[in-house]
């Protein structure tokens, strides 16, 4: 269809009468701005409209093979010809043509024999409305790209305040940022495997690095203590799910209420013995449930100032382990088929000591 202001529009006559289809392209081709194409055959034409897509249809009623109100109920329904206009010619009274007609979606009707005047006028006026019509919706396209375009401008600074948040998070708790990355997208990877659809993953693997922000408010002796922790610290320490929950409650965006779920329940279990609350199964969100595996997951493959990293193998084989009291079964599986991946994932990156994660295989 023609969109440019000044392109010109497209009309098709479609008469099986040779005389009347010359008399009306004649007419037509005085309008202003308009092309003019006429053809007698009813198939042809609907071929040819089919290819290449007019803006005004002018079809007689009276036609073998295919009548002009069959025409009209086909080529209405063709993409693109949802609002073009349609006018029946006809010398048929007949009000029970005229209703088939205003059913099968004409826009107006000229009897014969066709005045010449009148058929310019009304062609005129169908034609202008079509161009405003289609300069309505290059606007509302252009409107649509300007939103996506600001609507993608304020994701990205979403994303980059959270990325910044979380890797300050990430410094404290004495790692260098990788972990948060790795989770992120170990997160990624088993919502991908479970089948959530793009945006759901997406917005796990922006979320997953809050996970721990409400390690802000834990006291650093408690946070690098190279020891085992006490009843009272460890206490301390399991407040930073409740911190981390607080400090991103009450977010306008699915990203934030993603990430204040993970926070929130990213150290339940499956059978109920976790914390804070002590959910259950499929009570505990199924976000929640993905960040866990790939939190402890990389948690364990991480140094940290309380143990060395472990080898990917044994920490695979504790995920497994934990699959049906610590952690989701389906999340667990989910894991395990995306085992390569998230090999890859741990080897692109390095420990807090500088040196490659290792399978035991492979040490």
């Amino acid at each position: 269809m023609s969109t440019a202001p000044n392109a010109p529009l497209h009309l098709l006559i479609v008469d099986d009468d040779a005389t009347n289809l010359a008399v009306l392209v004649a007419i037509a081709s005085k309008l202003p701005g308009c092309s003019v194409e006429g053809l007698r055959d009813p198939i042809t034409a609907l071929a040819r409209a089919k290819a290449a897509p007019f803006d005004l249809v002018i079809i007689d009623y009276r036609m073998p093979e295919m009548d002009g109100v069959e025409f009209i109920s086909t080529l209405s329904t063709e993409p693109g010809y949802e609002t073009v206009p349609f006018v029946m010619v006809t010398a048929d009274h007949d009000r029970a043509v005229r209703l088939a007609a205003i059913s099968a979606g004409a826009t107006d009707f000229l009897t014969k024999p066709i005045d010449a005047i009148e058929f310019r006028a009304r062609a005129s006026n169908l034609l202008k409305l079509r161009r405003a019509q289609l300069q309505l919706a290059e606007r509302a396209d252009w409107l649509a790209q300007e939103v996506h375009k600001a609507t993608s401008a304020i994701a990205a600074r979403e994303e980059e305040v959270i990325w910044r948040l979380a890797k300050a998070i990430e410094f404290r708790d004495g790692g260098t940022g990788e972990h948060i990355s790795r989770v992120a997208r170990v997160a990624q990877l088993i919502a991908e495997q479970l089948g959530l659809d793009a945006t759901a993953q997406r917005t796990i693997y922006l979320a997953a690095p809050l996970h721990d922000v409400g390690k802000i408010g834990v006291a650093d002796a408690i946070l690098s203590k190279p020891g085992r922790l006490s009843p009272d610290e460890t206490s301390a320490m399991r407040e930073h799910v409740r911190i981390g929950e607080t400090i991103l409650a009450g977010g306008s965006s699915d990203l934030i209420h993603v990430a204040e779920a993970i926070a929130a329940t990213h150290h339940e279990k499956w059978d109920g013995s976790g914390y804070p609350r002590g959910l259950k199964s499929t009570s505990i969100p199924i976000e929640g449930r993905i960040a866990a595996v790939a939190d402890v997951f990389d948690a364990l493959c991480s140094a940290r100032p309380y143990k060395a990293a472990w080898p990917l193998d044994r920490a695979r084989a504790e995920i497994l382990a934990g699959s049906g009291s610590h952690f989701d079964p389906a999340c667990v599986a989910a894991f395990e088929q995306n085992w390569p991946k998230i090999c890859a994932v741990l080897n692109q990156g390095t420990t807090t000591t500088g040196e490659p994660v290792r399978t035991e295989s492979a040490a």
